[in-house]
């Protein structure tokens, strides 16, 4: 496991964050107090799987989002509410989106819809993203430190720990989630 991670470990926290974000940060942060990883270099390369990521929805939302759209029905009735909401709230919505569990492609999509200038949209995603990056690194190292987790567990129990970060990041991705979309009913 130490000779994985020490070969792919920043790769793998990139392509993690670049998909879904959470448990591949919780899990290589939660190691390194012992070392397979360095926090500055941890938060970077998580911010910059989210950054990429992000970045493509936004391009793909301001150059083609109706037509992206059309071909995903099931993906076009989850924008509406969304899309209504964040004409109503955007400077929150562009603070807060890489916490909420969910929304991460659609947000990004949406905003490259509303015309929002690629430059504004850089300040945020670049300020939100190295917030998120930090707050849950942070989280997963005091995790990883207090449970006093090593590379051997992680060898055992990988799919244990896996679940156990993927459904911590589903429970607060849920409450934050509901709360977002309780907000966006009562507007």
């Amino acid at each position: 496991m130490e000779n994985f991670l020490d070969q792919y470990g920043y790769l793998a926290l990139l392509v993690g964050t670049f998909f879904e974000g959470e448990t591949a940060i919780l899990v290589a942060s939660s190691l390194i107090y012992r070392g397979l990883f360095d926090f500055p270099i941890t938060i970077l390369v998580a911010f910059l799987g989210s950054f990429i990521s992000d970045w493509i929805y936004f391009l793909i939302g301001r150059l083609n989002g109706k037509y992206f759209l059309a071909k995903r029905p099931g993906l076009q009735v989850k924008v509406e509410p969304v899309a209504k909401f964040f004409r109503k709230h955007q400077l929150q919505i562009l603070f807060s989106y890489r916490f909420l569990y969910g929304f991460r492609i659609i947000i990004p999509l949406i905003v490259g819809m509303s015309g929002l200038s690629p430059a504004r949209y850089l300040f945020y995603s670049t300020l939100t993203g190295l917030m998120w990056a930090t707050l849950v690194s942070t989280a997963g190292y005091w995790v990883g430190r207090l449970l006093n987790l090593q590379a051997k567990a992680f060898e055992d129990n990988f799919l244990f720990i896996v679940l156990g970060f993927a459904l911590f990041g589903l429970i607060v991705g849920y409450v934050i989630r509901t709360l977002a979309l309780k907000r966006m009913e009562a507007d």
